[in-house]
């Protein structure tokens, strides 16, 4: 046994503890800011959203980047002060707002074009969705959410025993809030939002993260039965080395791709990687260090080593 993950657990939990913490005080921050967890796209609340470039920017030759404030202004003079004002890479401007009709929209294009400088009509890119689809878009994904959970939770009752599956749901759920709590970071200090693809992450991730710890479980099994005159911990200390290769060389050639559309796959793709990055490092974590732990600390506890488990023996 070169490894042994249950010596140090109380460790590996406070700092899962800390980080679940951390996550939820996010979320609670934003929702008393802007009234959400995390800051929703147009995906979930509906309205419009106008993304255009200055006509410069092509040229490099902008005498000055865009603020969000000039922008603000402006929005307010319409009647618009509600919205929301990114801006892209200096000299793109992105506002979503409440559903404008095209005379709206129009309008608006014209009074910044007239008082912030030429944008690029080519680069412009206005979407509209309604807040009845955007709902249903939200209660979607959350239901698929909770369905992947309670599936999971029944294949890992009949597949192992009760305790096996409420540890692994105990890790997911760490993985979830770890990554919610880093959007809701990233929404507040930098106005990223979660659209319909954050959803889809979330999902992955799960499938991701519950794939590793039944490998795990599996070699924990098999050794209750192969070594029954180790400890528990012994036990779940030589299931986690014997996996722990195979769990650091499938989310290393997970993260690589998953790093390069980060940095090279645009803006559409780069905080879905984003949150599939930290998902995939939670999910590694949390097979390693929490739900084998968990699970030695209450057989331990229980003073069960079989108990009643049959031996599927899975390759790792």
């Amino acid at each position: 046994m070169a490894f042994s993950v249950t010596k140090q657990r109380n460790f590996w939990w406070t700092v899962s503890a800390l980080l679940t913490i951390g996550s939820i005080l996010a979320m609670v921050i934003s929702w008393f800011t802007i009234q959400a967890p995390l800051r929703p796209s147009l995906d979930f609340v509906g309205g419009t959203r106008i993304q255009i470039e200055l006509a410069c920017a092509k040229k490099n030759n902008c005498e000055k980047p865009l603020t969000t404030a000039e922008v603000q202004v402006i929005l307010d003079e319409e009647g618009l002060g509600n919205s929301s004002v990114q801006v892209l890479d200096k000299y793109t401007l992105s506002v979503r707002t409440k559903t404008l009709v095209e005379e709206q929209r129009t309008k608006l294009l014209d009074t910044l074009n007239q008082k912030i400088g030429t944008f690029d009509p080519e680069t412009s890119q206005i979407d509209t969705v309604g807040p009845t689809i955007g709902q249903e878009l939200f209660r979607s994904g959350f239901l698929a959410l909770l369905v992947s959970f309670f599936g999971i939770a029944v294949y890992l009752s009949f597949r192992f025993q009760r305790d096996y599956a409420f540890f692994a749901i105990v890790a997911l759920l760490h993985d979830v809030l770890i990554t919610l709590g880093v959007f809701a970071v990233l929404g507040l200090i930098a106005g990223v939002e979660v659209d319909s693809l954050f959803l889809v992450s979330l999902l992955t991730i799960v499938g991701f993260s519950v794939n590793d710890t039944v490998v795990i479980y599996d070699r924990v099994r098999e050794n209750f039965v192969n070594t029954p005159e180790l400890s528990v911990d012994e036990i779940v200390d030589n299931a986690v080395s014997q996996t722990l290769t195979r769990s650091i060389n499938t989310t290393l050639t997970t993260l690589l791709p998953l790093v390069a559309i980060f940095l090279f796959g645009g803006t559409t793709l780069k905080y879905f990687a984003l949150a599939l990055i930290i998902g995939f490092v939670a999910g590694a974590y949390s097979s390693i260090f929490i739900a084998s732990t968990l699970l030695a600390w209450w057989r331990g506890r229980s003073n069960r080593t079989k108990g009643g488990d049959s031996v599927v023996v899975m390759e790792a």
